[in-house]
């Protein structure tokens, strides 16, 4: 008996020692983080492979080069470091966009056909990457992986059927949308990244007034999931207003990118031709 509790003892210590405050937002904000680093990277690489193997990945460098171009100026002025991040455009007819843990951000076709300026690309995209700083898709895995699971995730000893059910479970949250605490955590934290990265956070305002407005014409799930779990849209088109409110009268000056992103939208594949069923 005597062994067998220090054997415990033993696993139970390995599995707190990996334990860390790692960042989730600005001002020095940090939570406590079963998963490294180098585990989630880890992770991500292994969701990036099935959302690749899953979806058509747009075959236009110049909408990926673009795309990636709005994330990384976030990026650079985010408060997570300790992760290299990679943007990808998926041709779809779907109006969603989503991040999952690692670094992963993705947009779909059409989404990026409803916006009309770069401001609102930006907005989405530093929405995205801040479910990445907050690492809200690893506190959800965390919350529902379980014990044993996440033990052999953090430890480095996952089976192939435990790391199977972390990585779907890590795209269904990705997918279907996070608490809505965490989506207004993600919306202060993107207007605030995007305003530091010299967008006009203005995008995130008109972002959210489109959607509502297309909200009615898309046969899509994210508007489902965007109305059952995110905060009701007035809301947060409320709460974005107020913090703009913070800002100098010159940010909401700024120039959206109106012309230069009506010009990539040129470049973007048509929708697919509806069926007659």
């Amino acid at each position: 008996m005597g062994s067998r509790i220090f054997f415990t003892a033993i696993i139970a210590l390995a599995f707190f020692l990996v334990i860390s405050c790692a960042t989730t937002g600005p001002g020095g904000k940090t939570d406590l983080i079963f998963i490294s680093t180098a585990q989630e990277v880890s992770l991500g690489e292994e969701f990036d492979s099935t959302v690749r193997a899953e979806s058509k990945i747009l075959d236009d460098q110049r909408w990926q080069n673009y795309f990636n171009d709005i994330g990384q100026r976030i990026t650079a002025v985010c408060d997570r470091k300790d992760l290299e991040y990679h943007f990808s455009v998926i041709e779809s007819d779907d109006v969603n966009a989503f991040a999952t843990p690692g670094g992963y951000v993705y947009i779909y076709t059409g989404l990026l056909r409803l916006m009309d300026n770069e401001a609102q690309l930006a907005a989405v995209t530093s929405h995205e990457i801040s479910h990445i700083v907050a690492r809200h898709g690893i506190k959800r895995l965390q919350q529902v992986l379980g014990i044993a699971i996440l033990q052999e995730v953090v430890l480095g000893e996952s089976t192939s059927e435990a790391l199977q059910t972390a990585i779907n479970i890590g795209l269904s949250v990705a997918l279907s949308g996070y608490s809505r605490s965490n989506e207004r955590e993600a919306d202060k934290y993107g207007v605030y990244y995007m305003e530091l990265a010299g967008f006009n956070p203005v995008g995130a305002v008109e972002l959210f007034q489109k959607l509502k407005e297309a909200s009615g014409n898309y046969e899509s799930n994210f508007f489902e999931n965007m109305f059952a779990t995110h905060p009701e849209t007035d809301e947060r088109i409320s709460n974005v207003k107020e913090q703009l409110a913070t800002y100098s009268a010159d940010v909401s000056q700024r120039d959206k990118g109106t012309a230069k992103y009506a010009n990539m939208k040129k470049l973007l594949p048509p929708p697919a031709p509806k069926s007659d069923e």
